[in-house]
């Protein structure tokens, strides 16, 4: 069975405030850590039947970009969601309301819709 790690390192200040966020993995190209300026990690309890989750970003992290990686967190979550039900209609719910939210966040690509 194939194995693979994925590693996070979390800088804080003396807030505990993230500074910096690297993540590095075991299967990925590169060797080194790679920056990010913000995460959102989700995980399944099964025993519980509830979700667990860690959403973490740095303090120069703007506010442009955050508004930016929710919209796009938020298509690839309906991406996920139907190739793990194959639910289509809602899916499609789901991308109106992408839309809808890059709109009034003003993020809205030109053309697109």
């Amino acid at each position: 069975m194939k194995k693979a790690e994925i590693k996070l390192t979390i800088e804080l200040d003396d807030s505990n405030v993230p500074e910096n966020i690297t993540w590095e993995s075991t299967d990925h190209e590169s060797n080194e850590a790679l920056a990010v300026k913000s995460m959102m990690l989700a995980l399944w309890d099964h025993n519980f039947k509830n979700s667990l989750r860690i959403d973490l970003w740095t303090k120069d992290m703007p506010v442009d970009e955050m508004k930016r990686f929710f919209y796009e967190t938020l298509q690839t979550m309906g991406d996920s969601f139907l190739r793990a039900t194959g639910e289509e209609a809602i899916v499609g719910d789901l991308r109106d309301y992408c839309a809808h939210f890059a709109e009034k966040m003003g993020i809205a690509e030109k053309g697109a819709g």
